[in-house]
């Protein structure tokens, strides 16, 4: 047959032009414009707009300094997420896999999205199918569980059709490509979802946020109107003083700052991800880092250096092995680690016998096979898998290998010719001939890093294809805690069984990629959030569905294409960092949300208020642009890069309501109380808000005060700047922010008020957490009766 032939570089400009290329629909990142025009167009910068026009109609110029804020956060945002693209760009370039391409009748490295359609390509067992394609040479193993969800094995030969989205398991094949880019198989099957509606799923505190903001911008429009017209029209308020009244109500109630900096956070730590040289896919995976309570490694290429060795074979027989050896391996071309020991131990040139016949290695059936035509069928696989019954025959020779945490294949004739397709073979056709042990070595740095998450309440669960006591002394050698409960996957012969395993074990063994996945969901299912680690593409199945999926650049394509997360120097000792980058933004965000909240919640409150009594709302927009600046912007940008790296436990607005509903309620409590006093001794407006902005400041400042111990050098800088900030800029700007010099009667309101800020404080702090913990146990009864 001739070989194939490959398009000139004449027919790839051509079909460049006519767009017939592979480029993706759309960039996995967005574009600079997409970044901007997402900071400038949104709801609440629509609404600082209106509220700026109404004060400009009314001639409150100074009141309009809120836009400055707006302006700044809008700038810090925008600059960020660019930072971010850039080097997140920079390195999906770098890490980018390569296909190899045959043009101008020589074989280069493309880029994926480089290929042209027609172009003709190559693939080996762990490369993805990147577009449509046709099988011109070699045959192969396709799993196509990715794009239709069945994960056995496809054969592919010439004139099979590759689908975009499929990889291989095992084999090899040169194929021309058929529909690229849009067109491809994968693509149409993305556009359709989309249409559907589908999104790729948010995170926890990114619904939790959206549903915040969205009932917060819904609320604020009636509020707007109601509050407008009773300060006009119910009260006569003058327009201006009604106007300024009802913006400043609204800013207070508008968490500005709280959506930027969940953005700026999270393109912060991919950032410091990127530096560690992790490639982050998906911003939501910083998130689920933070909550990963389980992680699930294979041995080989996490606990143990990816490359392999081969020792000299253990004989079961008189056979000569040598020239069997050379002729199984001498012509191999191995995709895997296991295939290069072998080949680099025994693959010697020299008289080889012909292959008339192979079987390639795949994970379903743990072993490959080739015929020889007259000098016989020999097989190499699993001694367990392949002998079944009988492995007690050499049960002898095997046990000291594995205890030694060896690798251990089963060479051996099977006396009959090789299935067509393949599948499992009959033990008692089989003559054994040796034992082939291979080794790797423990990471020098896997101990220590097995030793952080047994710190930090991460449970390790180590899942391999192979021996069970094998990968259960290779676990123990690497410190793992539970190493000794170990379970034959082979043994466990149905989804109870292995969910029961999942919750008992620690090594798994004999683990085929569909069980692997299945554990992934048995322990999805206990409640936990489960991290997997792979290369191979035995692991793709597993990575895809786990909460996070992390993948070493080393190993198969595949891998690296559904993971949320890449491993780029494929150093297993990165991952203590990776899990620490995601707490400590998650546990940031979290505290700093919880100052946010405390302006919206008592301002919400006196808004209530002010709508249901002849009350007038006591801020000026400008007053409150001060109380946000130096009690939440400030701090909460500090705090949000501060290190952090607690395990994040329960549900997020439900913890940063907590967090922030005393302070809230404090405020409120103590600013009715005030427009009480100012009600009942005819306070001016102007005192009221005066002692108002004192009172919330002071608030402010002990909540701050709170949040930031344990004190560092840091958090008492930062505390000690907005005490300072705050009080100077309450008297030297005080003639623009409307606070004026109080009389003996304004200042004895003060000062009683401003003494009880702490006492109500703690009452309120006691109450919510009484409530909380009644709201828990109610829960906890609930679910117990309903089991």
């Amino acid at each position: 047959m001739a070989s194939p032939k490959g398009l000139s570089s004449a027919e790839v400009a051509q079909r460049q032009q006519q767009g017939k290329t592979n480029r993706p629909p759309k960039s996995p990142t967005k574009t600079a414009g997409e970044i901007v025009r997402d900071n400038l167009c949104t709801y609440f910068n629509l609404v600082f707009v209106v509220l700026a026009v109404m004060l400009a109609s009314v001639g409150s110029w100074l009141n309009m300094g809120f836009l400055g804020v707006v302006f700044c956060n809008t700038l810090i945002g925008i600059a960020q997420q660019l930072r971010a693209k850039k080097t997140i760009d920079e390195l999906t370039l770098v890490s980018a896999h390569k296909v190899r391409c045959l043009r101008d009748d020589t074989w280069n490295l493309c880029l994926s999205e480089e290929l042209v359609q027609d172009d003709v390509v190559e693939f080996g067992a762990g490369d993805q199918v990147v577009a449509d394609a046709v099988v011109l040479e070699g045959s192969a193993q396709v799993n196509e569980s990715l794009i239709t969800g069945e994960a056995r094995a496809v054969p592919k030969t010439v004139g099979g059709e590759l689908r975009s989205g499929s990889f291989l398991m095992a084999g090899h094949c040169i194929a021309r490509l058929t529909r690229v880019g849009e067109e491809s198989y994968a693509s149409k099957l993305t556009a359709a979802a989309q249409a559907d509606g589908h999104k790729v799923a948010k995170g926890e505190m990114m619904r939790a946020l959206d549903k915040l903001i969205k009932a917060i911008g819904l609320g604020l429009v009636p509020v707007g109107i109601l509050l407008f017209w009773k300060q006009h029209w119910v009260l006569a308020v003058d327009l201006r003083s009604s106007v300024e009244s009802v913006v400043a109500a609204l800013i207070g109630m508008i968490p500005e700052g709280l959506y930027l900096l969940t953005s700026v956070a999270l393109a912060v730590g991919m950032l410091r991800l990127a530096r560690r040289r992790v490639l982050t896919q998906d911003m939501n995976c910083i998130e689920t880092l933070a909550r990963v309570d389980v992680l699930c490694v294979d041995k080989t290429g996490t606990i143990t250096e990816s490359t392999m060795e081969a020792d000299d074979p253990v004989p079961l027989g008189a056979a000569p092995l040598e020239d069997l050896l050379r002729s199984y391996y001498a012509a191999e071309e191995p995709d895997n680690d296991t295939g290069r020991a072998m080949k680099a131990r025994f693959g010697k040139e020299g008289h080889l016998w012909p292959v008339t016949g192979q079987i390639p290695f795949n994970t379903a059936y743990k072993y490959s096979a080739k015929s020889f035509g007259e000098k016989g069928v020999y097989v190499v696989g699993a001694p367990d898998v392949l002998a079944g019954p009988r492995a007690d025959e050499f049960r002898a020779q095997l046990a000291p290998l594995l205890a030694q945490g060896r690798r251990v294949l089963l060479l051996a004739r099977y006396h009959e010719p090789l299935p067509d397709p393949p599948g499992a073979l009959d033990p008692a056709k089989l003559e054994f001939l040796a034992l082939l042990p291979l080794q790797n070595k423990i990471r020098a740095n896997a101990p220590k890093t097995f030793a952080y998450f047994a710190g930090q309440g991460v449970d390790i669960k180590v899942i391999s294809g192979d021996d069970p006591q094998a990968v259960s002394h290779v676990a123990a050698q690497a410190g793992i805690a539970g190493a000794d409960r170990w379970v034959d996957a082979a043994s466990l012969h149905n989804d109870a069984e292995l969910e029961a395993a999942a919750q008992r074990c620690t090594v798994f063994g004999r683990v085929t990629p569909e069980q692997k996945r299945k554990l992934v969901h048995a322990l999805q299912k206990q409640g936990h959030t489960v991290a997997m680690t792979g290369d191979g593409v035995n692991d793709v199945l597993a990575l895809k569905d786990a909460d996070c999926g992390i993948a070493m650049a080393s190993g198969a394509q595949a891998a690296s294409q559904v993971a949320q997360l890449v491993l780029l120097d494929s150093d297993f000792a990165a991952l203590p960092d990776v899990v620490a980058e995601g707490r400590r933004v998650i546990n940031n965000i979290q505290r700093s949300a919880s100052l946010f909240l405390v302006k919206n919640i008592f301002s919400l409150l006196l808004s209530l208020v002010a709508l249901c009594l002849p009350l007038a709302y006591p801020f000026q927009p400008l007053q409150l642009s001060l109380l946000s600046a130096v009690t939440i912007g400030l701090p909460s940008f500090v705090l949000a890069l501060e290190p952090n790296y607690e395990l994040v436990r329960g549900k997020f607005l439900h913890n940063v309501l907590h967090a922030a509903l005393p302070g809230g309620l404090t405020d409120f409590l103590l600013v009715f109380c005030a427009q009480g006093f100012a009600y009942a001794f005819d306070l001016s407006a102007d005192a009221l808000g005066t002692i108002s902005t004192l009172l919330v400041l002071e608030t402010g400042l002990i909540v701050l005060f709170g949040i930031c111990r344990p004190f560092n050098a840091v958090r008492g800088a930062l505390w000690g700047s907005c005490t300072i900030l705050g009080l100077g800029g309450a008297v030297i700007f005080a003639p623009w922010l409307e606070l004026i010099p109080l009389d003996l009667g304004d200042t004895l309101v003060l000062v009683v008020l401003a003494a009880l800020v702490l006492p109500v404080l703690h009452a309120a702090t006691c109450t919510v957490d009484w409530f909380w913990n009644l709201g828990r146990r109610l829960r906890d009864h609930g679910r117990k009766k309903t089991a």
